[in-house]
Parts: C-alpha cells; sequence; structure tokens
C-alpha cells in the first residue's frame, strides 16, 4: 500500500485535512433538499460532500427488527428494512447530485452498500473520484474487493474493528489491486460519548499499516474533528444536517450548517497552527523578543574605568542589553565608559 492517498488535486501529505461533509441520508429522498445540502456544505468551506447508496433488500433482512437505538424515535411498527426503504437515496439522482456538486467546486463521494452500486458510482456521468466503505461494511470483504478492482483510492470506516479485522480489509484491497488506502478511526454511537472516542487509536493504526489515517465522527459537536486533525488526522468526516428538527434518523446528532462552517473553520486554523517540529523564535515573536525580554542593565551609575561588581547590575526589560546568563562574564571587568543607572550593559561599553 502506498503511504499516501491522492483524491483528485488533493493529497495525504499535503498538510490540509480533506473534509467530508456526510449528507448520508438526509435529504429526506428530496432532491431539492439534498442540493441544499451540497450549497451548505460548499459554504462551509468542505472538500467533499457525501451521500449513501443503499438498497434495502440488499443491505437488511426484511425480517431484521429496528435497532434499539432507534426504538424509542420510532418504536415497534417498523423493521430496520422499512426504514432503510424510506431513506433510499434514488439512484437516478445520482448524476445531477454529482454534476451539481462538481459546479460547487466540492468532490462528489457516495458511500456504495452494494456491488451495483459501486457499478454506478463509476459510471462516466458519476464517476466518483475515490469509494467510501461504510463501518459496517469492513467485513463485506466482496464489496472492499469490488471496489479495489476500480482502481479508485478507498477510504475505510473502521468503528468496531479490531486490528486483525483491518488487516483482513486491507489484504482484500491489496489482492484485489488497490494501492491507494486510507483508514477512518470510527467509533459507532448515535452520538458517541467523548469518552469512548480513543483518538490514540490513530496512531496505533498509522503504526500498524503505515496508510494514512483520518476520523469519521458521531460526536457531539465539532470539538472531536478538530482534535483529531491537532493530533495527526489527514481526513475528517462529519455528518451534517440542513436542521436537527427534520424527521430521519439522522439529523439529530448532525451539525447543522453553521456549525459545519465552524468546524471548517476550526481545522483550517490547526493546519495553520501546527507548524514544523523546530522549537524557534516565531517571527510574530520579534517585536516582544526585544521589547519584552530581559537583560543587563546598570543598577547604579558606573563611571569609566570602575571594576563592575554584582550590586552594580540588575535585570530589567527591555532585551537591549547583555543576556543575563553573562552577568559572570561582565563582573570583574571595568567599564570602558561611562554607565548611566538603568543603561543597558553591552559589550562595546566594557574595557
Amino acid at each position: 500500500m502506498r503511504p499516501t492517498i491522492q483524491i483528485r488535486d488533493w493529497w495525504s501529505d499535503s498538510g490540509r485535512v480533506y473534509v467530508i461533509a456526510e449528507a448520508g441520508s438526509n435529504h429526506d429522498r428530496k432532491l431539492d433538499q439534498a442540493k441544499q445540502l451540497i450549497d451548505a456544505a460548499a459554504e462551509a468551506g468542505a472538500d467533499a460532500v457525501k451521500f449513501q447508496a443503499f438498497n434495502a433488500d440488499r443491505i437488511v433482512s426484511r425480517k431484521g427488527k429496528l435497532a434499539e437505538y432507534l426504538r424509542e424515535k420510532y418504536g415497534d411498527e417498523k423493521t430496520m428494512n422499512d426504514l432503510f426503504r424510506e431513506l433510499e437515496l434514488p439512484r437516478e439522482w445520482l448524476p445531477e447530485l454529482a454534476d451539481y456538486a462538481r459546479q460547487a467546486g466540492l468532490d462528489f463521494l457516495c458511500t456504495p452498500f452494494d456491488l451495483q452500486a459501486v457499478d454506478l458510482l463509476e459510471a462516466p456521468d458519476v464517476n466518483v473520484p475515490a469509494h467510501k466503505i461504510a463501518t459496517f461494511e469492513l467485513w463485506h470483504l466482496p464489496l472492499i474487493a469490488h471496489a479495489a478492482r476500480t482502481g479508485k483510492p478507498l477510504i475505510l470506516s473502521t468503528g468496531m474493528a479490531g486490528l486483525g479485522d483491518i488487516e483482513d480489509a486491507l489484504a482484500t484491497v491489496a489482492a484485489a489491486g488497490g494501492e491507494q488506502v486510507m483508514l477512518m478511526h470510527c467509533i459507532i454511537g448515535y452520538p458517541v460519548p467523548f469518552e469512548s472516542m480513543n483518538l490514540r487509536a490513530m496512531d496505533t493504526m498509522r503504526a500498524a499499516f503505515g496508510v494514512p489515517v483520518g476520523l469519521s465522527d458521531h460526536s457531539s459537536g465539532i470539538a472531536m474533528p478538530i482534535a483529531a486533525a491537532a493530533r495527526g488526522a489527514v481526513c475528517v468526516e462529519k455528518h451534517f444536517t440542513l436542521s436537527r428538527d427534520l424527521p430521519g434518523p439522522d439529523h439529530p446528532f448532525a451539525l447543522e450548517p453553521d456549525e459545519l462552517k465552524e468546524m471548517v473553520a476550526g481545522i483550517r486554523a490547526v493546519e495553520q497552527a501546527l507548524g514544523t517540529r523546530r522549537k524557534q523564535r516565531a517571527r510574530s515573536e520579534n517585536v516582544f523578543y526585544v521589547e519584552l525580554r530581559r537583560s543587563l542593565f546598570a543598577a547604579v551609575d558606573i563611571p569609566k574605568g570602575t571594576k563592575i561588581t554584582k550590586d552594580m547590575l540588575t535585570v530589567l526589560r527591555p532585551g537591549a542589553g547583555l543576556k543575563p546568563k553573562y552577568a559572570s562574564a561582565v563582573i570583574g571587568r571595568t567599564a570602558g565608559a561611562d554607565i548611566a543607572e538603568h543603561e543597558p550593559i553591552t559589550w562595546d561599553k566594557l574595557a
């Protein structure tokens, strides 16, 4: 596997975090709403907007019960199959949404949940620049292999997975000829409590597999994506919605547009702040280095020819004199000129 991944004109060692605004199923099967989500992602400054392409009968049994976390909202009347059917993205929308996103300056991504979806996303009028595999599909190795055979970069979410599970997925990618892979640390929960986030696992995955690592976040707010960027995440994915008051299951834990914009701004600030590993004076500190740093000054008037003693020296601002560490070298020297009280001590004033 390559140690870098490139998605269009972005690459993982560029120093810029690739921000995926995850629209998911928050379109509520309304085309205008889907386009409004794209507009919001562009306004926020995201790099990509992502939807999901699933078919209810290809993702969950018709006899499967509703997930426990959804029962409070929907009761027992619906099955998971019913809910997925209500949230399916009409696949005929894909070309129009892809074009709309590109016109807005965004990469268009869409998570495939079946092999047919991969093929649709590869069609010339959609042509996603990468394939994102959702956490729950990490064990769907045929899907991963099919996506890898496209030659596109793969983004693999790793919620609930151990290192062995990730190794299986990466081996599948390699066997299918895939070369570019990014792993996304992910904890499943809606929302995830902060104490479960375990951001240090990103370091473990990076060291174990030698591939770029990002964060797919389901926690509340924007703190975790910004923290992940500071910890070296090269990609951040976050669910967003037009309003948390909308009826679908993913709206309540998603960011609203102004929050998404704030998150992106926070990540961009982190990018600027990371800098280099060198510890040195910043250019913005130069004025303070002179004006506010302490240095050696005369504590009293010192006439020319006077042998300087310790009690003739003091340490004051600004930093116009010698550094205080040179006090021992000044003591015992002779003043080569008159040095007035509170005048800086410099080498040229010593005999």
